[in-house]
């Protein structure tokens, strides 16, 4: 990606209605969102690759970890973006109905259309997932409620969402099962530990929740505070970019290094190799996110912001383009990429096929014996898809520039 000395924009772009508002973008926010668009394929490629979610060798933990800024950027930004619209329209009565409607949307999607472009079946009885897209939607809806407290009030709950909800490693065994055995099991469950809920009278857990509200809400709670910093001019935005992402790298490295607080206990076994020891030091908590997870990702993001606010050239452009519109990448990513790995069964292991019609991405059951592919192929696939999808990605993002119809805020 070539650097370049470029006019300084004064704020991003959001997937808000505010694109009405004449103002310029920042180009570091479109490139990182475009950035989580790229290594979100590669996990999703990864799932129909039946290829396992990390592992023991560099190859496989890290085309797992990488995957792993995706999320907390997402969300982060997701509140940023909520915050710079507030600012434009300068009523945040709109805010919170756009904020609700937009999250309710985006639950209705995850349950109806990208449960469906998972799976390629149609037995929604039997199998519901309540993923990112789910999570993300009932955080706006939060969201919505959060914004009316002073951006005081709003940045404390976010930093004490995020950095005490591990707290309830402190909890035993005996306490919380009863609490997910209780009548409100389903919303302990939704709000914090995830797991299987049973829907339409199942007997066995049938809906899934990979990715609970907390502290993800937090997240977004602390992406709209850092709005504020956007709004900020270049050298002061720089100034807070780059203390608030080496405090938080700085504070990842110590409390995971002594192991203080914030996820699991890293220490490696005696005699470890080196490479193993770091790989253990990576290995951080996803689900729920750990403090140190949201550390780990959230800190190089912001770090490198400033370093991006002037980035030029193709890769860069490509990036920006996928920043635009990346709720639109999303609808289109998964179907293309299930689409390609049922065309590449079909030729290389078409007994083993029915597999990709499955539930998944949580509960397809094992790959197939000689299904699993190389790392070499999943990262060829991934680059198709991106290539692929730059194209509709690039008219639809041209579109919404050329257009004012409220719908195109919703993709």
């Amino acid at each position: 990606m070539a650097i370049a000395t470029a006019p300084e924009p004064t704020l991003p772009a959001t997937s808000a209605p505010a694109r009405a508002s004449g103002l310029s973008r920042i180009a570091s926010v479109d490139i990182v969102r475009g950035v989580v668009m790229v290594l979100m394929a590669i996990d999703h490629v990864r799932v129909y690759a039946g290829v396992p979610a990390g592992g023991a060798t560099p190859g496989l933990f890290f085309t797992r970890w990488v995957t792993h800024f995706c999320a907390p950027a997402f969300v982060f930004l997701a509140g940023t973006s909520a915050y710079l619209y507030a600012q434009r329209v300068g009523d945040k009565g709109a805010v919170t109905r756009w904020l609700i409607t937009r999250g309710a949307w985006l639950v209705f999607l995850e349950l109806t259309v990208l449960r469906l472009a998972w799976t390629f079946n149609a037995d929604y009885s039997s199998y519901m997932l309540g993923g990112v897209i789910w999570m993300l939607g009932w955080c706006m809806i939060l969201t919505a409620l959060v914004i009316h407290l002073p951006m005081l009030a709003i940045t404390a709950l976010g930093l004490v969402t995020v950095a005490g909800h591990n707290l309830t490693s402190l909890l035993s065994r005996e306490t919380i099962q009863p609490l997910l055995q209780g009548d409100l099991g389903w919303l302990y469950r939704i709000l914090y530990f995830g797991g299987g809920l049973r829907w339409f009278g199942a007997e066995d857990p049938n809906f899934l929740i990979l990715y609970s509200l907390l502290p993800w809400v937090g997240v977004m709670a602390l992406g709209w505070a850092f709005g504020a910093v956007l709004r900020m001019d270049a050298d002061r935005r720089r100034r807070w970019c780059l203390t608030i992402g080496a405090t938080a790298i700085v504070a990842f490295v110590v409390l995971r290094y002594f192991a203080i607080y914030g996820d699991r206990p890293w220490p490696p076994q005696e005699n470890m190799p080196p490479m193993a020891a770091f790989l253990s030091f990576l290995g951080t908590t996803k689900y729920p996110a750990s403090l140190l997870f949201l550390l780990m990702t959230l800190g190089p993001t912001i770090l490198v912001m400033p370093w991006l606010e002037n980035a030029r050239g193709r890769l860069a452009q490509w990036m920006t383009v996928f920043g635009r519109v990346p709720f639109f990448y999303y609808m289109l990513h998964i179907p293309l990429i299930h689409v390609v790995a049922l065309l590449i069964s079909f030729v290389r292991t078409p007994d083993a096929t029915p597999w990709l019609f499955q539930n998944h991405p949580l509960a397809p059951g094992p790959a197939p014996d000689g299904y699993q592919w190389s790392l070499g192929l999943l990262y060829l696939v991934t680059t198709l898809v991106v290539v692929a999808l730059y194209f509709p990605c690039r008219w639809f993002a041209e579109l919404k520039q050329r257009r004012k119809d409220p719908w195109l805020s919703y993709l």
